[in-house]
């Protein structure tokens, strides 16, 4: 049930069509898996707390640099050198108090992932390289947890909504990890592909429009530009098909 004080906290979300009172409760009984407090986990996680979901899984080893304050907005200067995971956690408790974070400290790996996920609804891929990015992959398909990754580089972002076994898996797209290397991010960019994976969260959770499911979306922020390309399962992939599990 709902407290009067998040009625009214949710006020108006609540008035959009088809949302209400028992929407507001599923959120509020969702859990969701969150890859990463960096640049992009910070708006996800931020957006999510704000719009109720009420159990948030929080997973990063790192701790913050200078660097990073550009655009990981969970932290700020006097957070230098705590653990991402729980200045994250203390960032969501301030802006919600009447939901549920579970900072987790681990480093994911292949030993670890599944435990991690835990009981979650959805994994959102706020990752910055791919090999922990093609774990989650795997989890994903194993566990049938649906999977929204979001990646950045400079002014260019990119989003799209897995469903294990029914689109193409992150393998599918991206099916060789590019070079780890160090690379340009705006701070706004992060915020606008954040912001767009959180929608997506919430609209699955809610039950309402539709996801990106088998369809690449690409934001140019220099042109001001979207723009949407059709995916397609690799029927050879080793991950997602048939037969390969």
């Amino acid at each position: 049930m709902l407290s009067q004080k998040e009625l009214m906290r949710y006020n108006r979300q609540l008035m959009i069509d088809g949302w209400g009172v028992e929407t507001q409760e599923r959120l509020k009984n969702s859990t969701v898996f969150i890859a990463g407090a960096g640049g992009l986990g910070s708006p996800v996680a931020i957006y999510l707390a704000t719009v109720g979901i009420g159990n948030i899984r929080i997973c990063d080893f790192d701790s913050p640099d200078w660097s990073n304050l550009n655009r990981q907005i969970l932290h700020n200067d006097k957070r230098i050198g705590i653990n991402k995971a729980l200045s994250a956690k203390q960032t969501l408790l301030e802006l919600n108090p009447d939901i549920n974070v579970i900072a987790l400290t681990d480093k994911i790996d292949t030993d670890n992932a599944a435990e991690l996920v835990g009981d979650s609804a959805l994994i959102i891929d706020c990752l910055d390289n791919f090999p922990t990015r093609y774990i989650l992959n795997e989890i994903s398909i194993k566990k049938k947890i649906p999977l929204i990754h979001g990646s950045i580089w400079g002014f260019e972002g990119r989003l799209t909504f897995i469903v294990p076994m029914e689109t193409a898996c992150l393998k599918c797209l991206y099916p060789e990890s590019p070079p780890s290397e160090v690379f340009p991010a705006v701070g706004a960019t992060a915020g606008v592909i954040g912001s767009l994976q959180a929608i997506e969260a919430i609209k699955f959770l809610c039950g309402v429009g539709n996801n990106l499911k088998g369809k690449l979306l690409v934001w140019d922020g220099k042109s001001m530009t979207f723009r949407t390309f059709k995916i397609q399962k690799d029927p050879s992939c080793n991950f997602c098909s048939e037969g390969s599990n």
